[in-house]
């Protein structure tokens, strides 16, 4: 535990030395017996400042401390060591120390949510940690604007894994201690203490998480790249009798869960979910996995891929579910941990990203594959699409 001095405090939390005496003298901030402040401290006068801030009565949030109606004591936990504060550096001067752009630190603070901070504002600890990272995408020649996309998708979902635990908190800990009688002050030291010790593993399992996801993700490139150079090299045999992999998404599925909240989104899953496996078991497939809005399929042959995809096409919609929207591509796909890897993969999830509502687009090899079909194929051309090469012959899957 670090002990501060009371101007040391101030210029870690970013707030004036007046204000840090004020917290002092209303109590809520307790001077050790030397007149230092701990980590503890810190974190009390930045949540302090954030509630003023958000309209709530500085001095009647002493008074409740006072009082003993209300207690920061929490804080002290090592499950919230997270929070470090703020350096001496600038984002400008951090900017010319680092060698990296300061628009590219600022964007660091506003994809985390907040807002976007002026180049002489103060940056944070735990900003820094992301510099490392910035230099060597910057240094490698990565686009500046691609960079920033990026953190804002980092930004945004671990904002909503945070927003979703904040949740899981609060219905699951602090409600059933505040039902059971407890009064607000006493149950946020006890919630707190009840989940003080999962904090650090959780940091770890998330860690481990996102690893085993990148492994999972960086595997299926450079599958996809060793599939290019051994075509390009002459040794790569295409499957006379291939399957295919499709992909099924529910148009407009994002923006009508928000409408309809978590509770409708849950039902609509559920409900998709028996109709997709019902519908590819009959035709020699299997869902692989569930991607939120949509659902990734595994086919035997690809005309059982086409027909599921057509009855999903009317019985999806027809029981009150949004349209669907499906890509298939023929080909040959690599199995490994119960998932699929390659360009087949790859490109059946692209042409799906392509199909309107109520669509069943297909390429040219599950045209190729599937003789005399049952169902008429429509050629719409060849389409550019996104992540590809080379322009894709697609075809419009229809029932006669």
């Amino acid at each position: 535990m670090r002990g501060f001095t009371r101007d040391g405090l101030a210029e870690r939390a970013g707030v004036p030395v007046a204000y840090a005496d004020r917290l002092t003298a209303l109590g809520t901030l307790v001077p050790s017996s030397d007149g230092s402040f701990s980590d503890g401290d810190l974190r009390r006068i930045r949540l302090i400042q954030g509630m003023e801030d958000g309209g709530l009565p500085l001095e009647g949030i002493g008074g409740a401390v006072r009082k003993g109606d209300l207690s920061f004591g929490f804080l002290d936990l090592p499950s919230w060591n997270w929070y470090g504060g703020f350096t001496r550096h600038t984002f400008r001067s951090m900017s010319a120390e680092a060698g990296v752009n300061v628009e590219l630190l600022q964007t660091l603070r506003e994809s985390m949510g907040f807002a976007r901070p002026e180049p002489d504002d103060l940056i944070h600890e735990e900003e820094t940690e992301f510099i490392p990272v910035l230099k060597v995408v910057a240094d490698a020649g990565a686009d500046r604007e691609a960079v920033e996309r990026l953190i804002r998708v980092w930004g945004d979902s671990v904002r909503r894994m945070s927003e979703a635990a904040a949740n899981f908190y609060h219905s699951q800990i602090e409600l059933p201690l505040l039902r059971s009688g407890m009064d607000e002050g006493r149950m946020m030291e006890v919630a707190n203490e009840a989940v003080a010790a999962g904090i650090a593993p959780l940091d770890r399992a998330l860690v481990s998480m996102y690893h085993r996801h990148s492994e999972h993700t960086w595997l299926g490139i450079v599958i996809e790249s060793v599939e290019a150079i051994l075509e390009k090299s002459g040794v790569y045999d295409p499957v006379t009798e291939p399957p295919a992999m499709c992909f099924l998404d529910l148009s407009g599925y994002t923006s009508l869960t928000e409408e309809r909240g978590d509770e409708a989104a849950a039902e609509m899953a559920a409900s998709l979910a028996g109709m997709v496996q019902r519908s590819a078991a009959e035709h020699g497939g299997r869902a692989v996995k569930w991607l939120g809005d949509g659902v990734m399929l595994y086919f035997v042959e690809p005309i059982g891929a086409v027909l599921s995809a057509l009855d999903l096409a009317e019985t999806v919609p027809a029981s009150g579910l949004p349209s669907t929207h499906t890509g298939i591509d023929a080909g040959p796909v690599i199995m490994q941990d119960g998932d699929y890897f390659g360009r087949t993969v790859n490109t059946a999830a692209r042409i799906a990203a392509h199909a309107g509502p109520g669509q069943v687009l297909v390429s040219d090899r599950v045209v190729r594959a599937a003789p005399n079909p049952p169902i008429r194929f429509v050629e719409i051309g060849p389409v550019g699409l996104k992540g590809l090469l080379r322009p894709l012959s697609l075809y419009a899957a229809q029932a006669r």
